[in-house]
């Protein structure tokens, strides 16, 4: 008996906090080393056809040799839609996230990914999955940090202040960057990226839909990787009619859309799908301000970043304003969630979720 509390425990708690801590720390990783890549040319575009491409081939074989395929309803055109839409919201969160970051650093990319509760809960709003009930604390509380989230992201977008680190000498030259970011390619850079973390809570929403009728991480996520590629594939001949743009060479440009395909698109979307159906979506928001403190260390060690006061600022009222939003989330939770049910559907896990628990998700 007590054998098997303890294989609970470790598969219900110490094993999602270990995978999303290393995540957190691999897609930082995996930004830093993105940027160090553009920095010597590569084209966006080019990169996330090309990783999302490898991390689909990688994962072809899952729909074939899937331990649960005798046990998921078939793949009928419901579904594919709904992977079709989450591919078409991945696309294009990422090019967006993406280009953020060659305009901005990885630290800031890390900073505003906190916004994601508040826009959670401000889609939950717009969409009717949730009321505004201000005499509940709980509801004050999401709505204050969202504000204070927002403040901060303008904060960290606007302001950069003072030099509080600046790197030295050092730094390697193959990931130096040629030339530090002007305020307005700042201001763009947020511009991008605050539009990628507006479109994550949809994507988690749709991935939630999707592992409610069909939960099978490893199959669906080849398919949505496959499907990132090819409209990813359509925009980038596109914008990136160059065909030298389209040759890798075995340089640093190579080695990240490697890690990437097989750390970030593959294993990290896997990971996540697992985390969001096993905790719910809420446990995998709490770990995003990890990331702000590993993308500061590897952006000033690697890419020879400059710490600048703003960003100190913004990201710790964002962290501020994320927290107070968890906070009553988490309050919320008991009333959604019971703990000693491992199966239990994301959307008892999530509130937002909830007003979606008797519907027939299948037939949208």
């Amino acid at each position: 008996m007590g054998s098997n509390n303890r294989e609970t425990t470790f598969f219900k708690e110490v094993l999602p906090f270990t995978a999303m801590v290393t995540m957190e720390c691999i897609n930082v990783g995996l930004n830093t080393l993105y940027k160090a890549a553009t920095n010597k040319g590569m084209s966006n575009h080019v990169f996330v056809v090309y990783s999302y491409g490898l991390a689909a081939l990688l994962l072809l074989p899952s729909p074939f040799f899937s331990s649960r395929s005798r046990i998921l309803p078939p793949l009928n055109c419901s579904i594919l839609a709904k992977i079709f839409l989450l591919g078409v919201i991945g696309c294009t969160s990422q090019i967006m996230g993406y280009t953020g970051i060659i305009y901005a650093s990885p630290t800031l990319a890390s900073a505003i990914s906190n916004l994601v509760p508040a826009f959670t809960f401000v889609l939950a709003v717009i969409f009717r999955m949730e009321k505004i009930q201000l005499k509940r604390s709980t509801t004050r509380a999401k709505v204050l940090g969202t504000v204070v989230s927002i403040t901060g992201a303008f904060v960290v977008t606007l302001y950069k202040g003072p030099k509080i680190l600046v790197p030295t000498t050092s730094t390697p030259n193959l990931l130096r960057q040629p030339l530090g970011s002007s305020q307005s390619n700042w201001m763009l850079g947020g511009l991008f990226l605050t539009t990628e973390y507006f479109l994550v809570p949809m994507w988690y929403i749709v991935q939630t839909w999707i592992m409610k009728v069909y939960p099978a991480e490893v199959t669906v996520v080849f398919f949505y990787n496959l499907t990132v590629s090819i409209l990813a594939g359509i925009v980038g001949f596109l914008s990136e009619p160059d065909s030298n743009k389209w040759i890798i060479k075995p340089d640093i440009a190579l080695a990240s859309i490697l890690c990437s395909g097989i750390l970030g698109s593959s294993l990290n979307n896997t990971i996540h799908t697992w985390a969001l159906r096993v905790k719910g979506p809420v446990y995998v928001a709490m770990f995003k301000p990890l990331s702000i403190a590993i993308a500061v260390a590897m952006g000033v060690i690697l890419l020879g970043d400059t710490l600048y006061l703003g960003s100190i600022l913004g990201a710790t009222i964002i962290a501020i304003g994320f927290y107070t939003v968890m906070w009553g989330k988490a309050k919320e939770m008991p009333e959604y969630n019971d703990s000693s049910d491992l199966e239990s559907s994301p959307d008892q896990k999530f509130p937002l979720l909830h007003s979606f628990k008797n519907e027939d998700i299948s037939n949208k």
